[in-house]
């Protein structure tokens, strides 16, 4: 395949991901290890910018059967579409439901942009922007031209000048170090690693990439808090590891959590599904009027029983 503009700028796994759609992360990652994959006639990695022009050889790739499903089912579509928060002629803005995967993969047959596509079919351009994990909920970013998308990428990225602000419920009364609502800033940063099948862990570790988020409480119990967290920068896994971190794990976070802690609340509490973390707002400047736009995403439903049974107070807006 030659790159063209529309492709242009774009990271080598993901034009992968979505060339072979329904595939696994796991599986792009090894025909790249294993050089299967050609840019020029030479090897490539997955991080590397495609350039117009350029030349990608693709070898031949077996998916499962269940990889190709069909269209998604009209209801699925429909669900989420009531979730769009805002749509002009170059980007829309999703209030992504917690459960619901960014893209199809291993034994996930539908994600959000599977299903916005289907909706509109497939000549129109839609990307993400950035990700949400798969228990997160709240704003989530897409573009709707080349353009637009490399301009909210500049802004989402660790010098950007995109505001993120997340709510969360932890486990603990958050931080006794702090008084009253002063935030707590968190400087650590942040080691990535592939593990086998594609999972990806996080750690705090000296050589790892710059990361910073201020954590602010807003509600505090003894035995869980409400808090607000603003990335500063956007590296993966940063408010749930940095949580971590602080001796603050997230409610059902089954990867940096407390699993015992997470256990006996889904045993004794309101049997919470999922994690909780939302993004609650984000604010960007739009990349045609250049105007400064906010986005609020509400809290789902889901979480009135958890906060009602934590004794925390149904969160009105994000500031």
């Amino acid at each position: 395949m030659t790159i063209d503009a529309r492709h242009a700028g774009q990271r080598l796994d993901n034009f992968l991901l979505n060339v072979f759609r329904g595939a696994p992360r796991s599986l792009i990652y090894r025909i790249l290890r294993k050089g299967e994959v050609r840019v020029n006639k030479g090897r490539a990695t997955a991080k590397q910018r495609l350039v117009a022009g350029d030349v990608v050889r693709l070898p031949p790739v077996r998916l499962d059967a269940t990889a190709d499903a069909g269209k998604p089912p009209e209801e699925r579509i429909q669900r989420l579409k009531a979730c769009v928060l805002h749509e002009d002629d170059c980007l829309l803005v999703l209030n992504k439901p917690a459960g619901l995967a960014v893209h199809r993969g291993s034994g996930v047959n539908w994600g959000v942009i599977d299903l916005l596509r289907a909706s509109r079919g497939e000549a129109q351009m839609l990307e993400l922007v950035h990700r949400l994990d798969r228990d997160t909920s709240g704003c989530l970013l897409l573009a709707k031209s080349r353009e637009a998308l490399l301009a909210l990428q500049a802004q989402m990225g660790a010098n950007g000048e995109a505001e993120k602000r997340y709510w969360a419920v932890v486990h603990g009364h958050f931080d006794r170090r702090i008084t009253g609502k002063t935030p707590l800033r968190v400087e650590a940063p942040l080691q990535k690693n592939q593990l086998q099948g594609g999972e990806r862990m996080v750690r705090v570790d000296r050589g790892g990439k710059p990361a910073s988020t201020t954590f602010r409480r807003l509600h505090c119990r003894e035995r869980a808090s409400l808090i607000e967290a603003r990335l500063h920068t956007g590296r993966t896994h940063q408010v749930r590891v940095h949580a971590a971190y602080v001796g603050h794990p997230i409610v059902g976070d089954d990867k940096y959590g407390d699993t015992a802690l997470n256990k006996s609340l889904r045993q004794s509490g309101p049997r919470f599904k999922g994690m909780a973390l939302h993004a609650a707002s984000l604010v960007i400047r739009h990349p045609i009027s250049d105007t400064e736009q906010r986005f609020d995403a509400p809290l789902p439903e889901t979480w009135r029983a958890l906060l009602a049974y934590l004794d925390l107070p149904w969160p009105k807006t994000s500031t």
